[in-house]
């Protein structure tokens, strides 16, 4: 058996590091542009709009965590800080004694609602104007097979919002 790694090739690398380089940059690029707008952080946003597309504007923790590919602490602090912005209010599970809801208030949609454009410029000029067609198609590909490999389904697989 052999236990030498299986090194990347020189064209690996710079793939690699091309990602690396682009990934880290585009969410610094978000997090400012959301910061300066809405004085939120990017993972925020997101909270905010997952809780906007959901029946009633609410959802469990534990799934939005899940949809957000956080912990359930980091979750936890995040509520926290919109709920103190007046923008989340949680609610105690009637089915569940130890579940809880998070709740987008109407100051929530509001401040989301007033935010998105902003947000959405600054996302279609990072990403989808600088890319044909035919490159955005491949990216959401290429991104999907990524995500589907590391999102395993059996059960104790070890995932953020499982912590």
């Amino acid at each position: 058996m052999n236990d030498e790694p299986r090194w990347l090739t020189a064209e690996e690398q710079l793939v690699w590091r091309s990602y690396i380089e682009a990934a880290t940059l585009l969410e610094d690029h978000l997090d400012r542009q959301l910061q300066r707008d809405a004085g939120m952080p990017h993972v925020y946003y997101g909270l905010l709009v997952k809780l906007a597309e959901s029946p009633r504007r609410r959802l469990r923790m534990t799934e939005l965590a899940k949809y957000a590919k956080i912990t359930r602490s980091r979750l936890s602090h995040a509520v926290a800080r919109l709920e103190k912005n007046g923008w989340v209010r949680r609610e105690d599970c009637p089915s569940d004694k130890r579940g809880q809801f998070a709740i987008l208030t109407d100051e929530g949609y509001e401040v989301l609602h007033r935010t998105a454009p902003g947000h959405v410029h600054a996302v279609r000029q990072a990403v989808f104007d600088r890319l044909t067609p035919e490159q955005q198609k491949s990216l959401g590909e290429i991104m999907r097979i990524v995500a589907e490999g590391l999102q395993p389904s059996e059960a104790g697989a070890d995932l953020p919002w499982l912590r």
